[in-house]
């Protein structure tokens, strides 16, 4: 995609972070919006700004985990603006811990949103997108898939968001390969961001009651994981508005990986040379072994 003016985006996880970021520049670029969030109030405040800033907007209060939900929102995109250009596959949740103390809860909830949310995207969206392209040689569009670099790594005491993402990078990669097999007009890129002030650290306020563990009280691995994970968010000097901008560079440049922090891809250099040696996986602190011990005393401290 070269041309943003008059064309339309989908962005779930729209009321803040990278979805909201991309979509004032989407407004600023004239992009025709479709704003989705869980989060109503933020959906607002959203949508609010978008219009003042003259774009046209197509506001919806979506669960991207529900099937039925995600289609309802394909019918309501193609009847007002037809088939989108740019989908941003974004809303996403987290959740820590060890992976044994992780509840079938915040694994229905995790998998739900970070995995199935991307599915229901991909699955809604890219038959109307290959449609308009077989309707018009002019169209182009594009899929952007939010992973992370826990898609690329496994930090420890994260497995359920590290399992989601892994398979978000998956399933953008071939997605990738199954688009270039049919069309030339539609392709994909996934997004591997690191920490980055974004609020999803805060994503419990919008977990699903039924989907709260019945025990509701958090084990000491998670309370330990929400903490590091607010003191690594909070720091991050990057913000979500460079990441924005990374992702419509990327969709112009038609460049599947974005990173938000290049340096790390040291890590994953690391483990891929763990694989193919093989020998064990290398310890992650290893750069700063003084926050492997404080999480190793922290875990193994008596209650």
């Amino acid at each position: 995609m070269q041309e943003f003016r008059n064309q339309t985006a989908v962005l779930t996880g729209a009321g803040s972070g990278f979805g909201l970021e991309c979509a004032r520049i989407g407004a600023r670029l004239g992009m025709r919006l479709v704003l989705v969030d869980v989060q109503q109030d933020a959906l607002d405040r959203a949508a609010a700004e978008m219009q003042a800033a003259g774009a046209e907007v197509l506001a919806r209060r979506v669960d991207v985990s529900s099937a039925a939900e995600m289609e309802a929102l394909g019918a309501a995109v193609q009847q007002r603006f037809g088939a989108p250009h740019l989908v941003f596959n974004n809303a996403g949740v987290a959740a820590g811990g060890l992976i044994w103390e992780t509840s079938p809860q915040d694994w229905a909830w995790v998998l739900g949103v970070n995995l199935m949310g991307v599915v229901h995207g991909v699955r809604v969206f890219t038959p109307m997108m290959l449609d308009a392209a077989r309707a018009d040689p002019s169209y182009r569009g594009h899929l952007v898939n939010t992973a992370s670099m826990a898609g690329l790594l496994n930090p420890p005491n994260m497995g359920v968001y590290n399992v989601s993402k892994h398979a978000v990078v998956s399933l953008s990669e071939t997605l990738y390969q199954d688009l270039s097999l049919v069309t030339d007009q539609v392709s994909a890129s996934v997004l591997c961001p690191f920490f980055v002030p974004t609020g999803i650290n805060q994503s419990e306020r919008n977990r699903p009651a039924a989907l709260r563990p019945q025990d509701a009280r958090p084990t000491r691995s998670q309370l330990i994981g929400q903490a590091m994970s607010d003191k690594a968010v909070g720091s991050g000097k990057v913000t979500a508005a460079d990441v924005a901008q990374k992702v419509f560079d990327a969709v112009a440049a038609r460049q599947f990986y974005i990173y938000s922090h290049p340096k790390a891809i040291r890590s994953v250099q690391t483990r891929l040379e763990d694989i193919l040696t093989p020998r064990n996986p290398t310890d992650p602190f290893i750069d700063k072994p003084e926050i492997g011990q404080q999480l190793r005393q922290a875990l193994r401290a008596a209650d």
